[in-house]
């Protein structure tokens, strides 16, 4: 019993250091996502992709990178995309460029796993997305696509108006705006964050390296990192991993830290670093948009393009010699100390409190009604929120006690 607090304390504190570690980054890269957002006008990239061709993916792929990260919001514009006339292959572009290409991502994994990463991040990003299009393009259901499309076309979704952007950028309304997108953001992802870092806590302390190791042949491996059949294995296994843990595209970062420090090969982390639309939450809304036929049929195309993409890289930095050369630990990542993230992390705390405060007055400057209905019911997603958020707070507490008890 004494075995199993201290690990619990350990891994409330290890899922507290993995967000110390991350929260400067999620403020500018939300920061960022919500000027691009507010002031690049996106109405006239939407009338450009009805077609599969290459202008239109590459439309959709720009504008995913400028959306936002949050899963679900990804799968919901999207059908805001096909039921504006957009072609399927440019919505699952979108799909991927929004969960892979954007900013905050980038830079979550630039901090905790590096620059190789980062770099294989987009380059393998945009190789998915061309990879999934051409297999889209090769096995179209055209029959499912059209009663797909004519399920969502029963709903409508007013447009954002054209608008000038300079005019926009150098008001403080603009900018209040920015605010608002901002705090829209976090709201959208706080609990996917909260449950991803608090799984990740848990895995990293309770699941033993050895069950990494075994589960992705890591000694096997580390001896012959160009085994095609190794590399396959890490590539396919992955996503099952992934959608095993229901964590969106911003909470499996810290774990694909784990995975990293406890010897998985290159392909394995890139997939699973590529499958947060394949987790069965998101499935079951491609379901609820197109039908299950077509979720699943997304799936199996995400699935096939994440294995492909996975094994590309891993084979392209391998013999280009980028692949990484060591592991970074999770003990380095979620150290506490006085160092650059103490003082990114203090500028990010006066950037939210700006935030806040211009959110407060776009708020205030909207003339019509409002929010609240007083009786939300609670979600799944609620509760296992709530859940994770007290099993932190015991935890740290515990910490706390076996700190001042010497």
């Amino acid at each position: 019993m004494d075995h199993f607090m201290t690990l619990y304390s350990d891994a409330a504190k290890t899922s507290v250091g993995f967000f110390w570690k991350a929260a400067w980054a999620f403020v500018v890269g939300y920061s960022i996502s919500a000027m691009i957002q507010a002031f690049v006008p996106k109405q006239r990239l939407t009338k450009r992709m009805g077609e599969a061709g290459l202008k239109s993916v590459s439309l959709a792929t720009l504008f995913g990178t400028i959306s936002s990260s949050c899963s679900f919001a990804a799968l919901a514009t999207a059908r805001s995309l096909v039921l504006k006339g957009a072609h399927f292959i440019t919505a699952v572009a979108f799909m991927f460029a929004s969960t892979n290409l954007v900013i905050e991502l980038g830079i979550m994994i630039l901090v905790f796993l590096g620059w190789q990463f980062l770099a294989a991040e987009i380059i393998g990003g945009l190789l998915l997305i061309a990879i999934s299009s051409i297999l889209i393009q090769m096995t179209y259901p055209k029959r499912w696509i059209d009663a797909a499309r004519e399920k969502v076309q029963q709903e409508s979704e007013s447009e954002e108006e054209d608008f000038d952007w300079r005019k926009r950028i150098r008001s403080l309304d603009g900018w209040a705006m920015v605010g608002h997108r901002f705090v829209m953001e976090w709201k959208m992802v706080w609990q996917e964050i909260v449950v991803g870092f608090t799984i990740a806590g848990v895995i990293a302390t309770f699941v033993p390296d050895w069950f990494w190791k075994t589960l992705f042949l890591a000694d096997q491996a580390k001896a012959h990192p160009s085994n095609f059949l190794i590399a396959l294995e890490n590539a396919v296994v992955a996503p099952f991993v992934a959608a095993c843990t229901f964590i969106g595209s911003m909470g499996n970062i810290p774990l694909a830290t784990v995975l990293n420090s406890g010897g998985v090969l290159f392909a394995g982390i890139m997939g699973f670093i590529y499958s947060d639309l394949m987790v069965p939450p998101l499935v079951k809304v491609n379901a609820k948009y197109y039908g299950w036929r077509v979720a699943l049929y997304v799936a199996v195309v995400m699935f096939v393009s994440i294995v492909l993409t996975a094994l590309i890289l891993h084979y392209a930095f391998y013999f280009t010699g980028m692949m990484p050369e060591s592991a970074r630990q999770v003990e380095e990542v979620t150290q506490f100390k006085v160092d650059y993230t103490l003082f990114l992390n203090v500028a990010a705390i006066v950037i939210v409190g700006a935030m806040n405060w211009l959110s407060r007055r776009h708020a205030r400057g909207m003339s019509g009604g409002h929010h609240d209905h007083g009786d939300k019911k609670w979600s799944l997603q609620d509760i296992v929120t709530s859940a994770a958020i007290v099993w932190v707070v015991g935890g740290l507490l515990l910490f706390a006690s076996y700190q001042l008890g010497g």
